[in-house]
């Protein structure tokens, strides 16, 4: 007889899922309530995005711990704090957005005769 998953694993096991339920609703979400989804996803402090980075940097100190005993090897860590680091990187580029998102999502439906013009979708980043 098998023993059941701790906690946290099933833990993690029904948050994957439940992404995977909330990307395919976001798919088929009218474009201001998608807007709304996203805005939500990728606010930094209290959004998807920010959790699962804090829970790689999280895990990078775990990394850290475990191969300064051996545990690990210390490629591990590296790149747990690599994800980590860059995560955090996405986050902060992404937070730029976050009050166009909301703004969207806050827009009422319009019937313009007139529809929006495109943007165009290459951007050059400045570093």
């Amino acid at each position: 007889m098998s023993h059941p998953a701790p906690y946290p694993v099933r833990l993690a096991d029904e948050i994957t899922r439940r992404l995977g339920q909330l990307a395919d609703h976001l798919s088929q979400l009218p474009p201001p309530q998608a807007a709304q989804v996203i805005a939500r996803v990728l606010d930094p402090d209290t959004g998807v995005l920010g959790g699962i980075t804090h829970l790689v940097a999280t895990g990078s100190v775990f990394a850290k711990d475990q191969a300064e005993q051996g545990a690990l090897p210390a490629e591990v860590w590296l790149a747990l704090g690599r994800a980590s680091n860059e995560l955090h990187d996405i986050t902060l580029d992404l937070d730029e957005h976050q009050d166009t998102l909301q703004h969207v999502g806050t827009q009422p439906a319009t019937t313009a005769a007139k529809p929006p013009t495109p943007a165009p979708l290459v951007v050059r980043r400045h570093r």
